[in-house]
């Protein structure tokens, strides 16, 4: 099953922004790099397909995102939603809900951590004409529920904080940082 991680970074970074960032939150440095470049580095890492949504102005609502990167991969056999936002997801977490969506016949698999949803969310072919018709600032939530309703949703528990800690603010980069540099200093004892 081909599988494609549609990241999508094409938000207006408006909040981060706002708490003080002096860039957009996806170019802000964490650890010496982009924030987006660690979910890139992240997608490279789990060896499955990227496809990167980035329109030029970055103004596209999340639905115009998603709707946007299924299209230009409509030959793939699922896609994985993961947001540029989320630098400390792990590489396998995006293979092990990869790995969920072609070993079930569920057509959603979301991936959960200590009970919070989190991403990506995964998706199935059959799932490709509700994903390219999302537009606006609305994600895939409703598509979601309504596989959730009939029975096509796979709740999928990860050891994985990444999957939900997402950046919004100047303190969420500060708090993304520090847990880089514990886990960093704690590899390297």
């Amino acid at each position: 099953m081909r599988t494609v991680v549609i990241v999508l970074a094409a938000g207006r970074s408006e909040r981060f922004l706002a708490s003080g960032g002096g860039t957009h939150k996806l170019d802000a440095l964490l650890c010496g790099k982009p924030v987006l470049q660690h979910v890139l580095d992240a997608v490279a890492a789990s060896r499955l397909d990227c496809h990167l949504v980035r329109p030029a102005g970055g103004t596209a609502g999340m639905g115009d995102s998603i709707a946007l990167g299924v299209r230009a991969t409509a030959d793939a056999d699922g896609w994985l939603i993961l947001p540029g936002d989320l630098p400390l997801v792990r590489a396998s977490s995006l293979r092990r809900v990869a790995q969920a969506l072609a070993e079930t016949a569920n057509h959603v698999v979301v991936p959960h951590y200590q009970g919070q949803r989190g991403h990506p969310v995964g998706f199935r072919k059959e799932c490709f004409d509700g994903l390219t018709q999302l537009s606006g600032d609305t994600g895939a939530a409703a598509l979601v529920h309504a596989r959730r309703e009939q029975g096509n949703a796979l709740d999928l528990p990860l050891d994985d904080p990444g999957t939900c800690f997402d950046m919004d603010t100047l303190d969420d980069l500060r708090a993304a940082q520090r847990l880089l540099q514990e886990q960093a200093h704690t590899a390297t004892s």
